[in-house]
């Protein structure tokens, strides 16, 4: 067996392929009109022939659940930030916040009140710890990784 991908139902299939290739840059790889594939990521169903295929009421389909997300890195973390910041329409379920394990995320809803996380890469993070003068083994304890991880990270940097 294998995993696919996840598949998101959404009211406005043509609103929602933009604001994913948008925001993220994800490649339509399959449009079938009710049901959109990006590359390497999430599928897209339309809210009617979900419903239909599923034989579930429209009404039970979006409630704006809490408990799930879609997860996303970035390397170039602040510079998504501002493009973000500069898109008037997006709701934000938080702003910017950093993990204990130093780790910087934003979540966001798409417009169909999915929740999405957006955080910056661990090895950023890592790197950004070892540049600020944390030995291996301290970063290894901040970041919770394994030690044999930053240590790979810290000479890919030299």
């Amino acid at each position: 067996m294998k995993f696919v991908c996840p598949l998101v139902v959404v009211k406005d299939i043509a609103a929602s392929v933009r604001f994913y290739r948008e925001l993220f840059g994800l490649e339509v790889e399959y449009d079938f009109g009710e049901n959109v594939s990006f590359a390497g990521g999430p599928a897209l169903q339309s809210l009617a022939s979900f419903a239909q295929m599923t034989g579930v009421s429209e009404e039970t389909i979006f409630c704006r659940p809490h408990n799930m997300e879609l997860y996303f890195e970035e390397e170039e973390f602040d510079a998504f930030v501002s493009r973000l910041k500069a898109m008037p329409d997006i709701r934000y379920v938080h702003d910017v916040v950093e993990h204990p394990w130093g780790q910087r995320v934003v979540r966001i809803y798409d417009p169909n009140l999915h929740m999405i996380e957006i955080g910056e890469s661990m090895e950023v993070v890592i790197r950004r710890c070892l540049a600020g003068g944390m030995s291996v083994e301290e970063t290894a304890a901040k970041t919770q990784h394994p030690p044999e991880m930053v240590e790979r990270i810290k000479n890919s940097c030299l």
